[in-house]
Order: C-alpha cells, then sequence, then structure tokens
C-alpha cells in the first residue's frame, strides 16, 4: 500500500493494457460486429437488437466513466474546489450520454421527426429519473444532509431550466436554434459564475468539514487521453443506442417519447447513479450536488445543444403522453425532491422510499396508457 503511495504517475502506454479501455475495446468491436449481423435478413433481428441495445449502453456508460476519471483528474491538476468539480465536470460528464443521444438523435430529425420525441423524452426521463429513483435509492440506503446554499442556488436553477425548457417547447413550434443558443449562453453564465466564485465556494465546503480524497496516480497526457478517447467510443456508442431505440419502437409499435422516457433516460442516467452512490458514502452532500448539477445540464446544455444542431418539436403521436404525462411528473418530482431538502436541510431515508415510489407511479401510468386504461 506504501508503494502504490510514492509511485510515479502511470501514463498513455500502462492505459493502454488497462482493463477499462480492453473492456471498451472488447465492447466496440462487438458493436460492429452486431451491426454487420443485422444487416443478414436470416437472424431473428429482435434478439440481436436487444443485445446490441444492451452493449451500446454498456459501452456509453464504460466511455464516459473514462471521460469523467479523465476530466476529474486534469481540474485536479488545476486546483478546482470539489463542489466546483461536482457541479461542472462531473455533471457535464455524467451528463454525456444524453448530450450525445440528443444530439444525435436531433442530427436525424429532419428524415425521421418522431425521433425527436426520443430526445425530448430521454432529457424529460433522464431528469425525473435522477431526482426520484436514483436520488431515492441513493437516500433509501443513507440519509444526506443538504447545504442550504445548494437549495437555494443551484436547486431553484435546476427547477427554472427545466420550467424554461417547457416554456420554450410549448411556444411556437417546438425548440428552435435561438432557444436552443439561449439555453446554451444560460448554461455557461452558470459555469462562468461558479468558476469565478470558486475560491468562496472552496472555502464554504472546507468550512463544512467535507473533503474528498484527491487521487492524482496519472500523468496530464494520460488524463488528456482518456478524455479524448472517452469521448469518442461514448460518440460511437450514443449513435447506436438511437438507432437501436428507434428501430426497435418501430418493431413493437411503442411510442419514441416512452423509448425516450424510460430505456434511453433509465440507462444514460446509469453513470449518475454509480457516482452518487459512491459520493453519499464518502462526503455528504456531493451526492445531491452531482445530480442537481446534471439536472441544470439537461435541460440547458443537453437539449440546447441538440435544438442547435437541428430545431426539436414533439410530434402528434407523442404530444399528448409527453404534455400531459412525463412533463407533468417532471415537474412534481422535481417540486416534491426540493421541498424534501427544504425540510431540515436533510433528507431521511423514508423520503427516499417516497421518491422511488413517485417514479413507480409514473412507469404505472405509462403502463396503463399503453394498455388503453388511461385515455389521453
Amino acid at each position: 500500500m506504501g508503494d502504490d503511495a510514492v509511485a510515479s504517475p502511470t501514463g498513455i502506454p500502462q492505459l493502454l493494457m488497462s482493463n477499462t479501455l480492453v473492456l471498451n475495446g472488447a465492447l466496440f468491436l462487438g458493436i460492429l460486429a452486431l451491426h454487420t449481423l443485422l444487416e443478414d435478413s436470416s437472424i431473428n433481428n429482435n434478439y440481436v437488437s436487444l443485445v446490441l441495445l444492451a452493449m451500446a449502453l454498456a459501452l456509453l456508460i464504460k466511455s464516459a466513466d473514462f471521460f469523467i476519471e479523465g476530466a476529474k483528474g486534469l481540474a485536479y491538476r488545476a486546483g478546482l474546489p470539489e463542489v466546483v468539480i461536482g457541479l461542472t465536470i462531473v455533471s457535464i460528464g455524467t451528463s454525456l450520454p444524453e448530450i450525445l443521444v440528443t444530439s444525435t438523435a436531433a442530427a436525424d430529425v429532419a428524415t425521421n421527426p418522431e425521433i425527436g420525441d426520443l430526445a425530448i423524452g430521454g432529457i424529460y426521463g433522464s431528469i425525473l429519473v435522477q431526482i426520484t429513483l436514483i436520488l431515492g435509492v441513493v437516500v433509501a440506503f443513507r440519509g444526506v444532509k443538504v447545504r442550504p446554499s445548494w437549495l437555494k442556488r443551484d436547486g431553484m436553477i435546476m427547477f427554472s431550466s427545466i420550467g424554461l425548457l417547457t416554456v420554450f417547447l410549448f411556444t411556437g413550434d417546438g425548440l428552435s436554434r435561438i432557444e436552443g443558443a439561449i439555453l446554451m449562453s444560460l448554461y455557461i453564465a452558470y459555469i462562468y459564475w461558479l468558476l469565478s466564485h470558486r475560491d468562496e465556494i472552496l472555502e464554504e465546503e472546507l468550512s463544512g468539514g467535507e473533503q474528498v480524497e484527491r487521487k492524482l496516480d496519472r500523468t496530464t497526457a494520460a488524463y488528456g487521453f482518456m478524455v479524448t478517447s472517452g469521448l469518442l467510443l461514448a460518440l460511437f456508442a450514443a449513435h447506436h443506442l438511437v438507432n437501436v431505440a428507434s428501430d426497435m419502437a418501430y418493431a413493437l409499435n411503442v411510442p419514441h417519447a416512452v423509448i425516450g422516457t424510460t430505456v434511453s433516460g433509465l440507462g444514460t442516467s446509469l453513470p449518475e447513479l454509480t457516482i452518487a452512490f459512491l459520493a453519499a458514502k464518502r462526503s455528504q452532500g456531493v451526492a445531491i450536488g452531482t445530480l442537481i448539477g446534471s439536472n441544470i445540464t439537461d435541460p440547458l446544455l443537453s437539449i440546447g445543444f441538440a435544438s442547435v444542431v437541428y430545431p426539436l418539436a414533439l410530434t402528434e403521436a407523442s404530444f399528448a403522453l409527453t404534455a400531459y404525462v412525463i412533463i407533468p411528473a417532471t415537474f412534481v418530482g422535481t417540486g416534491v425532491a426540493l421541498l424534501m431538502m427544504r425540510s431540515e436541510y436533510e433528507f431521511k431515508r423514508w423520503e427516499g422510499v417516497v421518491l422511488i415510489f413517485i417514479y413507480v407511479l409514473f412507469l404505472a401510468a405509462l403502463a396503463a396508457e399503453r394498455l388503453g386504461y388511461l385515455v389521453l
């Protein structure tokens, strides 16, 4: 153990032999092989598609984790406060799957308008699953204390961001490029504010007695390689995830908004679950900060960038489901979570169970609508 502490940082050659990079490479080759199989009409496409979907999700999550580790390493070397890293780099990193899925989907909207439902449903679904199911799981296993500043500053910005996205979506003909640029600009302004106030944020972090161990076991070049390769692999995986999810929606006659809200929304939120769960064991509040930061990134940067790539709008087929079930559920889940944070600035374990139950009720509403018991 002592030898590890004094060992020199590992570089790119050692990184190339790491288990994570080998696994990512295997998933990459596996996806290429399965994609070739899908073109063979004698193969059962449904089973191959399911395996391909699972492998694309796995590569998306693993490559995003690779990106996050590299980005955190670079940030640590720059001496940024832990909470700023959580609200900026880690949030962007954990939102990388959503950013890539929505922007990749947006690029195909011109030829397939229904993919816009997948992109929009995926963003709201990701926000909902993070603030109810994922936060609920973290809190149910371990009650978490909340800093007042996180609620008053970042919590309100999160709720306002979701509100502004919804206003833009239902005014005019969906999200225009200008509206997307406004959302992205607001996100950049938020990040700039955090970075420009990093000294006072660091002081608050230290006064709370909360510090997370900063491991710098790789060279700067190795961290840079992790960021680049993680981004490229995640982009590749996101492209296949969108295509397979879209094809399955057609084959099973399931609305794209449902696929986006459940499969894509839950799948792309797995990095947040992993990081938030681990953070909750080590430090108070970092887990919630990561989730709040991600839920600011998604409605501003993720969907903003996607609508700059190509304007997004809901199709008639998914409009009612999104407008009357998915979006209201997102506001209810977010509002309840913020109220729970406000009460004594602490999440109790039973409140985590309540948040999980809200997500279960949402899934039940989707199932009821699908089976015809809920008419919209």
